[in-house]
């Protein structure tokens, strides 16, 4: 049985380059391109393959970069419930540039979605004959497709009993809270949009996490907080993590893979605080590798009996 599904509706070609120097107007000499399938639900579902899961990843693809997206999937030997689209799958890319050590991230687009389309990937969703445990829905909805997406997702994942996960923001974020979801994974920015105010210290930003458990908004909250480590909040326990040591080198994928590992642990049979240590060891471990490289399982178990928790 799979038991967590991914969905994307706006999934990616991720391309990663360097340069010895950025700047303008002269024709720069990159390095070879790496690609790799991007997207949030996409890079989630990358994660916990690589720590021994079994996943599916649902997402639209279309046109020639949707076909190379859905052999770069299948590359990772993820199982795969595609739809297709009219216009062309986007790609984003990135360029480490050496001389600086500094990283330029470049998010193009996604392609417009009709209604017939964005609703053939929730009736992908629905129309699943083995019903998982988790959903993972993340990542930002392409033009065309509307805010409740995620709601709608979430109603889909409740009529089996099912748990919807969440990384987003915005409006889809908001739209997802009303149903009630299991889990949120937002930075300080998107909590800081919840909540409708500024978040200026510990304090605060456990305030805001457990206003949305006690709404029954989500059951836990996982923040993200980059250099500042990770906050983990549910009814009963409120759980700090220090940030590691480490010295960055793209900050590309360390928040899917902080859910990715979350994730593996929790359909595992791990507890909650488990499943943090791991999510905030994966998340460090993705930050230690080149371009749009995820978390590598060896350093993210080797990383995890550094991770520090506090209760607060």
């Amino acid at each position: 049985m799979t038991r967590i599904v991914t969905i994307t509706p706006n999934p990616a070609v991720d391309v990663s380059t360097s340069v010895e120097r950025i700047v303008p107007t002269n024709k720069l000499r990159c390095s070879a391109a790496r690609r790799d399938p991007g997207g949030g639900g996409i890079n989630v579902a990358r994660v916990i393959k690589r720590l021994g899961g079994e996943v599916m990843a649902i997402y639209p693809c279309g046109g020639a970069t949707g076909e190379l997206l859905s052999r770069l999937v299948e590359r990772e030997d993820i199982a795969s419930e595609t739809s297709r689209i009219a216009e062309e799958t986007r790609e984003d890319f990135s360029v480490h540039e050496d001389m600086s050590g500094q990283q330029f991230r470049f998010v193009l687009p996604g392609p417009a979605l009709t209604e017939p389309e964005w609703r053939a990937c929730l009736d992908a969703l629905g129309g699943l004959a083995d019903r998982p445990e988790f959903v993972i829905a993340s990542g930002s909805l392409p033009p065309g497709v509307p805010p409740d997406f995620y709601a709608r997702a979430c109603r889909i994942a409740k009529s089996w009993n099912a748990k919807l996960v969440l990384d987003t923001s915005g409006p889809a974020l908001s739209a997802a809270l009303t149903e009630g979801v299991h889990l949120i994974k937002p930075n300080l920015r998107e909590l800081c949009e919840v909540a409708g105010e500024r978040l200026d210290d510990e304090a605060a930003w456990v305030r805001a996490c457990l206003a949305l458990v006690k709404r029954r908004q989500a059951e836990v909250v996982a923040l993200s907080l980059g250099h500042r480590g990770a906050l983990l909040v549910s009814r009963d326990r409120v759980l700090c993590a220090e940030p590691l040591p480490i010295s960055p080198v793209s900050s590309v994928g360390a928040g899917d893979s902080f859910l990715g590992a979350m994730m593996w642990s929790l359909a595992a049979g791990f507890d909650l605080e488990h499943a943090f240590r791991l999510g905030v060891a994966a998340g460090s471990s993705a930050v230690l590798n080149p371009g749009t490289e995820l978390a590598h399982p060896e350093d993210t178990r080797r990383l995890a009996a550094q991770v520090v928790i506090r209760a607060l």
